[in-house]
């Protein structure tokens, strides 16, 4: 399986706001920046994270971009899920279907794999991700304070 570019940036922007102080909020500009990612990619990653309760942002002088209680302790293999949405690993009912569809055993099996990948992610959250090692790595590499214990 592999997760699309979004999922990964999600990810990514959950992860470095994990470690970030609240004083001193990131703004989704300097968040892409820090990243590599384009802004306007980065915009639409942060507007669904912000449905989903994840993070939170807020508007002019003073705001940015901040991790909520729901977001730290979210399960990845949960978030994962909700942004990679429905659907199957392969495709067999695409614009020529699979002639094997009714008799197929690799559309179940692959499901089974596909559930299995989520379950294993299910018991990490976002804080256990940016526990050490990987904390103090993303906040060398982007300048930031590290966020109270």
């Amino acid at each position: 399986m592999r997760l699309t570019k979004f999922t990964d940036v999600a990810l990514r922007v959950l992860m470095r706001l994990a470690v970030v102080e609240n004083e001193d909020p990131p703004t989704t500009r300097e968040v892409a920046a820090t990243m590599q990612v384009p802004y306007t990619h980065t915009a639409k990653v942060v507007a669904r994270l912000q449905h989903l309760g994840l993070i939170e942002a807020r508007r002019g002088r003073g705001g940015g971009l901040s991790l909520t209680g729901a977001g730290r302790s979210a399960s990845i293999g949960g978030i994962v899920r909700e942004l990679e949405g429905p659907g199957d690993v392969v495709e067999c009912e695409g614009a020529t279907p699979c002639p094997l569809r009714s008799a197929c055993r690799l559309r179940g099996a692959l499901r089974q794999a596909e559930e299995a990948f989520y379950a294993s992610l299910d018991p990490i959250t976002v804080a256990q991700l940016v526990a050490s090692p990987t904390g103090p790595v993303l906040i060398g590499i982007s300048g930031i304070r590290p966020a109270p214990a």
